[in-house]
């Protein structure tokens, strides 16, 4: 039997009118020919929510509410309608969602992607939304032919009646369709039944990323558009005393030079005289109160921080008294750097301000924070301004940020100008221009017990908060304590009796954000690194030592095995080359690596080949979560062993790719993906894959030189400082 899922009418009508209403009218979908969504809404389509439009010509649209920045989304919440509705794969077309609360973010409140939430968070509305349709067009059918709705069913993109002796296409049924009430009540597939969900679809993206027909918020290009760059302050805080901007003016080109709250922007015929403009600019900075900020002081001012008693993120038991009886000590300090998103298609924004109306061609995570700030900004209401989300050049975090500001840019110079505005920026201008991951100070302290496991642990943490002065404070920020800055620490699965991690937060000024995989992306790095300390320590084998305590939490367990027995951890490695383990659980799956590595040349860790073992709950299309899993080892990779922000003078030291390095293609290792199949609710891949790389690498790094990296990146030169 299928179970009978109990949804809100009023909310499908809710939806549904919203389209019937012309909602959809408006929306653009990137590289489409003018006016063909309008001419396929006009036509007597079935609209049965705000997700789904089925035409008389049998193609189906698929209004996707995620911003599709290479993770799939595109094809994956396409194919949990399709497995409700029965639709035929290659008859689907997908068009990004306008800005509305019909496509709000279930646990959000708004429009937005991020988190590795959107499986998760859509997993049973897009299932309703397909089962809805399908037992609409079904009473269709049963209607046209007077038979019983329970003797039709839907398969493949027709109604057969049973016996199939007769079949309407769903085109066929559309207008018929559309005069069905929606139903109360519909009936959601056993897992059992599914055809489409766990199945290799491929990319309904791929065919326009391929032949080059894809429109990504760099390539938007609107009638009598300027571009502009901005001169932003090169220390975080300052503000323009003077300037001048007559030789700028002088360049062939260069239409005007306008001041923004962000700085000045520069705005010509083409971007290559909008920058060359830029650096014509004679600007006096008030450098502000980070003019002297120094990585080196920062990071021992954070020490000073972590020496004090710090706000208590989790606790139990008595640890002061269970280190002092414990049989044996260890204590160890680590370190991250802030980091810099660097998304291959660094920031854009095109801005049309007119008298009473504003639209907007972006690529963003947050659609509707966005929205409202450049309303804010014109002065107009949030219905008149009309933004268009593009495909995204990656994301990773970037493109979520809360005050909109490189929309808000766009916005500015537009209205000042009276021209619609394309504001790039540089790849240099990117790198220095904030929301990085934070910095972070840990330190630790464990005791073992006489079996060499451990009977105490407390872990300080020292670092900025990404929630502080953001829309999302209330909801992240509990008794002064950052979720996202203690996540993956504070929820530690291992078994330890007396257990604290304490919490400072650091100034601010630093402009931070979430990193792919957020706070996870350090604190797997440390809990990690210091288990395998503690092993080492203890004198047991490292992954049999997490087995031991592990029993608690099947998932986890589930996993780490899974990896180690891929990647032959009892059998012999290659001569030079040793392996290092790491299991964590971030966004609500679970992921265990296992890398090879070995000395390179100058000393530097040489990954060979990666083992990666995944327990993401129900699995949507394979081929995505093996491809996540490959991009998050590499994002990962990129960071454990090149990346870095710092800080001399109040200024960025890095620029570019030439000193913010990406992973290169020498340097990728063979990469083996294993999936778990599980029956538990799904779980985020974008994110997940990350955590666990570092400290498998660091780990395996150590087994092969003895040296025990505690901070990243690692790079020669802190090698030589760690072996010192």
């Amino acid at each position: 039997m299928k179970a009978i899922i109990n949804m809100s009418r009023r909310d499908f009508c809710r939806t549904g009118a919203l389209l019937g209403g012309g909602l959809v009218l408006g929306v653009y979908f990137p590289g489409s020919r003018a006016g063909a969504n309008e001419a396929a809404v006009n036509s007597v389509s079935f609209i049965p929510n705000a997700f789904i439009r089925i035409s008389p010509d049998d193609s189906v649209t698929i209004i996707v509410n995620k911003s599709e920045m290479g993770q799939g989304v595109y094809t994956s919440l396409p194919m949990l309608i399709a497995e409700e509705l029965e639709l035929d794969w290659q008859k689907i077309g997908i068009e990004p969602a306008p800005v509305d609360p019909a496509y709000n973010h279930t646990e959000w409140g708004i429009q937005g992607t991020g988190g590795s939430t959107s499986i998760r968070t859509t997993w049973e509305q897009l299932r309703k939304a397909g089962a809805s349709a399908r037992v609409m067009l079904e009473a269709a059918a049963a209607a046209t032919w007077n038979v019983s709705p329970q003797s039709c069913r839907a398969e493949n993109g027709y109604v057969v009646h049973k016996g199939g002796s007769k079949r309407l296409s769903f085109g066929q049924l559309a207008e018929k369709a559309a005069t069905i009430e929606v139903p109360q009540e519909v009936a959601l597939k056993k897992p059992e039944d599914f055809k489409v969900l766990g199945t290799v679809k491929k990319r309904l993206d791929t065919p326009a990323k391929t032949d080059g027909s894809a429109v990504f918020g760099i390539d938007i290009r609107v009638q009598n558009m300027l571009t502009a760059v901005v001169a932003r302050p090169p220390v975080f805080g300052g503000k323009i005393r003077r300037f001048d901007g007559s030789a700028a003016k002088k360049i062939s080109g260069v239409k005007a030079v306008v001041q923004i709250d962000r700085g000045l922007a520069v705005v010509a015929d083409t971007f290559w005289s909008a920058n060359r403009g830029r650096q014509a600019l004679k600007i006096d900075w008030d450098l502000g109160p980070l003019a002297e900020l120094d990585s080196t002081k920062q990071l021992q001012e954070y020490k000073e921080m972590a020496a004090k008693p710090g706000l208590v993120a989790a606790q139990r038991g008595d640890v002061a008294s269970a280190l002092k009886s414990a049989a044996k000590t260890v204590t160890a300090e680590y370190t991250v750097p802030y980091l810099a998103h660097a998304p291959m298609e660094p920031l854009n924004c095109v801005a049309d301000v007119r008298a009473d109306s504003c639209e907007i061609w972006v690529g963003t995570q947050l659609q509707t924070l966005d929205r409202n700030a450049a309303a804010a900004a014109t002065g107009l209401a949030p219905e008149k301004v009309k933004l268009h989300t593009t495909f995204l050049g990656g994301g990773f975090g970037r493109r979520a940020v809360g005050d909109g500001h490189f929309v808000l840019e766009a916005v500015q110079i537009s209205k000042e100008v009276k021209a619609p505005i394309k504001v790039i920026w540089t790849r240099e201008d990117d790198i220095h221009g904030g929301y990085y991951r934070p910095a972070a100070y840990n330190s630790l302290a464990a005791g073992l017990g006489e079996d060499g496991l451990p009977v105490a642990m407390q872990h300080t943490i020292v670092g900025q908060s990404i929630a502080k002065g953001t829309p999302f404070e209330a909801g992240m920020i509990k008794d002064g304590v950052d979720d996202t800055s203690v996540e993956g620490a504070y929820d530690s699965p291992y078994d330890v009796p007396n257990f604290l991690v304490d919490y400072h937060m650091a100034p601010d000024g630093v402009p931070v954000l979430w990193w792919r995989s957020v706070g996870h992306s350090y604190t797997a790095f440390v809990k990690e690194g210091f288990i395998d300390e503690l092993a080492h320590a203890a004198g047991h084998d490292p992954y049999m030592y997490r087995r031991k305590l592990l029993d608690k939490h099947p998932r986890v367990l589930g996993v780490l095995d899974l990896a180690a027995q891929k990647a032959g951890w009892e059998k012999a490695t290659p001569q030079g080359v040793s392996r290092g383990i790491a299991v964590h659980e971030s966004f609500g799956s679970y992921v265990a690596q296992v890398a090879e590595v070995s000395v390179g040349k100058y000393g530097a860790p040489k990954v060979h080949r990666v083992v990666c073992a995944i327990d993401c709950g129900h699995i949507v299309n394979p081929d995505t979560i093996e491809a996540q899993m490959e991009s998050a080892i590499v994002f990962g990779l990129s960071a454990a062993l090149h990346g870095q922000i710092t800080f001399k003078n109040g200024r960025v030291e890095q620029s570019n790719f030439h000193d913010y390095p990406m992973l290169r293609m020498d340097e990728m290792p063979r990469v083996e993906v294993h999936i778990m199949k599980s029956q538990e609710p799904p779980g985020g891949v974008g994110e997940p894959g990350v955590p666990p790389i570092a400290p498998a690498v660091a780990n395996a790094f150590f087994a092969a030189g003895g040296i025990r990296m505690r901070s990243l990146p690692m790079t020669v030169a802190a090698i030589k400082k760690a072996g010192a």
